[in-house]
């Protein structure tokens, strides 16, 4: 007998994409994610409704086994709806209310993680309704699920994008000798303005500099006298002799914010050891906000991902500082 190999399947010249990948959630931060989902089912009749109350149901009591098939719906989803992320259950409440013939569940869920938990909350709610169905079916030919739908979600950047009276002037300053003396093409900086463009910032403007303290200190100065609300630099922020941004930035800061450069950082460190390195500084010089990110390319990125949008917060604080 002779056996020949099969051409396989996946070759350089011609692939066939079959499985969608999941979506990557890796950029995202873990933040406090809640849902609540609701579902209705209707009987016919009244006796069906007092069988319910009254625990006569010849399956047994409906509610308390409804409640068992949820919580297990709940933790269960990613295991039945392919795209969902498995994540940790830190909360599960199933709620049922009769309103005339219909019973009413809501299902609520929260969690600590990168993605939301709404899909969990509707699964749930989907797998009470069935069991009731499943339970109330020999005595009510006529039950039927009407519908299920999310009522409430909360958790995630959706949460914090705060809505501003006024465009943000924003300006990106990229702190390189090799960029400067164009030896290498700027990165980063482009990055940046992407990411601000993403967050609905107005970019103005942007530069080149090189890593010389005297000259970051005079574009700034002349940013903050133009009114600039927000300085974003790229570069200078590591450990080479030549890198001197914050040293730059330091001392012109009237109130330093060092929580901004915690959480980049923070961030960072989850997805590379080595961002404890940065030594970015953040701040307000008299109304201008100067953040200074890292001059690689994926530091710079990572680090707006963390920052954005929920740094827009500053300015509707100040919007309302100026309104008082």
């Amino acid at each position: 007998m002779r056996i020949t190999r099969q051409a396989p399947f996946r070759n350089k010249m011609n692939y066939i994409r079959i499985f969608n990948e999941m979506v990557d959630i890796l950029p995202k931060i873990i933040s406090q994610r809640r849902a609540i989902a609701q579902a209705e089912l209707k009987t016919s009749s009244t006796d069906t409704i007092a069988a319910i109350e009254n625990k006569r149901v010849p399956k047994g009591d409906v509610f308390e086994f409804a409640r068992v098939a949820g919580l297990f719906a709940i933790k269960k989803t990613s295991d039945v709806i392919p795209d969902c992320h498995p994540l940790p259950i830190e909360y599960a409440n199933i709620r049922f209310e009769i309103k005339g013939l219909s019973v009413f569940i809501e299902v609520e869920v929260a969690t600590m993680y990168k993605t939301g938990v709404e899909v969990e909350a509707m699964h749930g709610a989907a797998i009470v309704a069935l069991t009731l169905y499943d339970m109330l079916k020999p005595i009510d030919k006529k039950i039927e699920i009407c519908q299920i739908k999310l009522i409430e979600k909360k958790g995630g950047k959706s949460d914090y994008h705060d809505l501003l009276n006024r465009q943000i002037k924003t300006a990106v300053l990229v702190c390189s000798d090799s960029v400067f003396a164009k030896k290498k093409e700027d990165k980063a900086g482009l990055a940046i303005i992407a990411q601000l463009t993403k967050s609905e910032m107005d970019h103005q403007f942007y530069a080149i500099l090189p890593d010389e303290i005297v000259e970051i200190q005079a574009c700034v100065q002349k940013l903050v006298h133009e009114k600039y609300d927000l300085i974003i630099l790229t570069g200078g922020t590591g450990l080479s002799p030549r890198d001197v941004t914050p040293e730059a930035i330091q001392p012109l800061l009237d109130k330093e914010i060092p929580g901004i450069m915690e959480a980049a950082r923070a961030y960072g460190q989850q997805r590379i050891p080595y961002a404890m390195l940065s030594r970015g500084v953040a701040g307000f010089i008299q109304e201008t906000l100067v953040i200074t990110l890292p001059g690689s390319t994926k530091g710079a990125l990572e680090s707006m991902q963390a920052l954005f949008p929920y740094i827009k917060h500053i300015f509707k604080v100040a919007e309302g500082i100026r309104h008082d």
